[in-house]
């Protein structure tokens, strides 16, 4: 084995762990495999020959390529005045892929990934680095380009908001429970019973291909959405006596709904479930975000 293929062999063996680094600081399966393609092909043209701790060499340099891309998107942000849309992993039922399950358990809710967007980027990567992957602030400094201190500072803001956020309900029988009452209400349009599993103060967030596609159906068996949709009223009158179509998935390791006529998914529905309520939805059937995604759709 020359050179190159020992170093692509070590870089393989941090894969993975690489993965959950980039994909907590930027909430996008897509661009997390971007970041860590970006380290592997800065670390080709380095002269390593010196480095001691290669795991921690190249999460240093993940986290530097995910702070200049969370700087990145926040300048287009301002432009477009639009919100990023955290992407869920979704899971596959049969656990094929030990990898990807791997990465899924390592993952983290939408219910959070939604807090970490709030954060400015710097704050993102000291919370996540330190809190998360247990990284001292002196190492953290030099990324962020603070002092060990302002690296303190930026985790412990970021700590105080992630502190205050609901913790979603993790127990898979108790989600399917409560999507399926939804889905069952939703399609008889039972508005008490979409009351009933709604939290007051649920959001829902479609993305575009979401919106477009609601605003151009004439036959009136799909809600007409709006970007973000606020309220459980309004979110109940969304959905009330629709989702004929829908079926029950797995996504983000959770409870979930998918359509997927033909066996082919156009769009799926993500829950965050908190204390038995349902606090927000995510609507995503854009194809480059669909493609990303591994839905496994289950009987009714």
């Amino acid at each position: 084995m020359d050179d190159h293929e020992a170093l692509a062999e070590r870089f393989e063996e941090n894969r993975l762990h690489l993965r959950a680094v980039a994909y907590r600081m930027l909430g996008s399966p897509s661009e997390a495999d971007d970041a860590v393609q970006e380290a592997w092909l800065r670390l080709s043209r380095s002269d390593t020959a010196g480095v001691e701790n290669l795991r921690g060499w190249l999460t240093t340099v993940v986290a530097r390529v995910c702070l200049d891309m969370l700087r990145s998107r926040k300048a287009r942000r301002e432009e477009q005045l639009g919100a990023h849309v955290p992407e869920p992993i979704v899971s596959r039922e049969d656990g094929t892929d030990p990898e990807h399950e791997a990465l899924l358990a390592d993952a983290v809710g939408l219910a959070l990934l939604v807090v970490l967007e709030t954060l400015a980027p710097a704050e993102r990567v000291a919370f996540v680095l330190h809190d998360m992957f247990d990284l001292p602030f002196d190492e953290i400094a030099p990324i962020v380009g603070r002092s060990p201190t302002a690296a303190r500072q930026l985790a412990s803001r970021a700590r105080r908001r992630v502190r205050g956020a609901e913790v979603p309900d993790t127990d898979r029988s108790r989600q399917r429970d409560i999507v399926n009452a939804f889905l069952a209400a939703a399609r008889s349009g039972d508005f008490a019973g979409l009351l009933a599993v709604l939290d007051p103060g649920v959001v829902l967030r479609a993305d575009e291909a979401v919106v477009l596609a609601s605003a151009s159906n004439k036959a009136g068996d799909a809600p007409k959405l709006a970007p973000v949709i606020r309220g459980a009223a309004a979110v109940a009158d969304t959905f009330s006596g629709r989702a004929a179509a829908a079926q029950p998935a797995l996504v983000n390791g959770a409870a979930g709904l998918a359509w997927a006529p033909g066996g082919r998914p156009r769009a799926v529905i993500g829950f965050t479930i908190v204390r038995g309520k349902i606090v927000e939805i995510e609507l995503v059937a854009d194809p480059e975000r669909l493609r990303q995604l591994e839905v496994a759709v289950l009987d009714d």
